[in-house]
């Protein structure tokens, strides 16, 4: 019997292969901040003193006790495996503690407290846990990016609704429930805003419930400012609102208070229901924190209250000194209750010529000085740029004359 040979199809090495991401990595815009951040770079490479008041990154050191814990527990060998997905419950228990301390909510930490790496972690599993294809968000506008991307990324579609007067954002998230078919299943609040610092009384939150329980939507309060407010303001929360957590939770950070951005040490507190969700999501995604971080973070929930007060100042006397700064050149700035940033409206002789994104190019090109376009933060943010109380007094003054050299030049 004769064989039958079949001839193998030739690989035509030459053809590139070719890679198709998702959809949902497809919606996501261009980064608006890789040309200043490259500008800077190259800037700083060729030897320019660049003042980066760009990105909200604390630049003050934690308290000694805490990294002095740090060190003490990554000596002890049983601190290096796995573990707890829903984090330490001594950690848990010290975010009730706080809660009820500083905003009168009792909360159970095995049932209703949750340890995140980070609160943007927290929020971005949390719309994962919470939404999916058909599924709609009302989101704050102007918006601090991951509100509106993790949206996104979990396919489900965001409505912005522009939040500098909160009363007409009720207004707007009222009306929207009820001519919108089906109803919006989340809505996101951050107060104190990033970036338009923007700042409620607590019956907003009362207000907020009321209509989650009249619309059937779910409240997802992202407060990561909590611990950086100023002039005798202080923020109230959402889960202290009657009935809150029945409707939602609340994403809290270590990053700004206690200067342990790159900690990634968040939590998330609230309905027992959407914490199991996200404990869910989070047990595929990652397994736990490192333990001798949680451990730390015990000791700064503790003991670093003072600490927390002191940085809260610090921000506030920053934002003073540049203000001020920024008020002698002929700039008028609404001084912000709260958050480590200010948000001013480009002066009325340059919006004229120019969108926020060439505004920020400008300072940066001319002035040595990084700020954040506001259309990084969506349309909402056109004609604002955000400046990050991130640098000593002194750099700030610097920043005020470099700006203010730059803006003399026409």
């Amino acid at each position: 019997m004769t064989e039958e040979v079949i001839a193998e199809k030739p690989i035509n090495r030459e053809q590139p292969f070719s890679i198709e991401v998702a959809e949902r990595v497809r919606r996501l815009p261009p980064y608006l901040f890789a040309q200043i951040n490259r500008l800077l770079y190259e800037k700083r490479r060729a030897g320019a003193d660049v003042i980066d008041l760009g990105m909200g990154n604390p630049s003050d050191p934690p308290e000694d006790l805490i990294v002095d814990k740090l060190v003490e527990a990554a000596r002890d060998p049983k601190n290096h495996g796995y573990s707890e997905a829903t984090g330490l419950l001594n950690l848990r228990r010290e975010v009730a503690s706080k809660y009820l301390k500083q905003h009168g909510v009792r909360l159970d930490p095995q049932s209703e407290v949750l340890v995140c790496l980070g609160s943007k972690d927290g929020f971005s599993h949390l719309c994962l846990a919470l939404m999916g294809p058909g599924d709609t968000a009302i989101v704050p506008a102007p918006s601090y990016p991951a509100h509106a991307y993790a949206v996104a990324l979990a396919s489900a579609n965001e409505i912005l609704l522009e939040v500098a007067d909160p009363a007409t954002f009720l207004s707007n998230v009222a009306y929207t429930c009820e001519h919108l078919y089906p109803r919006p299943k989340v809505v996101v609040v951050n107060f104190p805003h990033n970036p338009t610092t923007t700042t409620v009384e607590p019956e907003f939150y009362v207000d907020l419930v009321k209509l989650a329980k009249r619309h059937g939507f779910m409240v997802v309060s992202d407060l990561a400012y909590a611990d950086v407010t100023f002039d005798g303001y202080r923020n109230p929360s959402f889960l202290a609102a009657p009935g809150a957590s029945e409707v939602g939770v609340e994403l809290t950070t270590m990053s700004k208070g206690y200067n342990m951005a790159g900690w990634r040490v968040g939590f998330c507190a609230g309905n027992a229901e959407m914490i199991r969700a996200l404990a869910t999501i989070k047990t595929y995604y990652d397994y736990g924190m490192f333990q001798p971080i949680q451990i730390a973070a015990i000791m700064a929930l503790r003991h670093a209250d003072a600490a927390v007060e002191a940085q809260s100042a610090v921000y506030q006397a920053r934002r003073d000194v540049l203000c001020a700064g920024l008020e002698r050149l002929g700039w008028p700035i609404e001084r912000p209750r709260a958050t480590m940033f200010v948000w001013a409206k480009i002066p009325p002789r340059w919006a004229e010529r120019m969108n926020s994104f060439d505004f920020a190019m400008k300072l940066l090109r001319e002035g040595d000085v990084a700020v954040s376009p506001g259309a990084s933060f969506g349309p909402a943010g056109e004609g604002y740029v955000r400046l990050a109380l991130v640098e000593n007094e002194n750099r700030l003054r610097q920043a005020v004359r470099q700006i203010g050299r730059c803006l003399e030049k026409e």
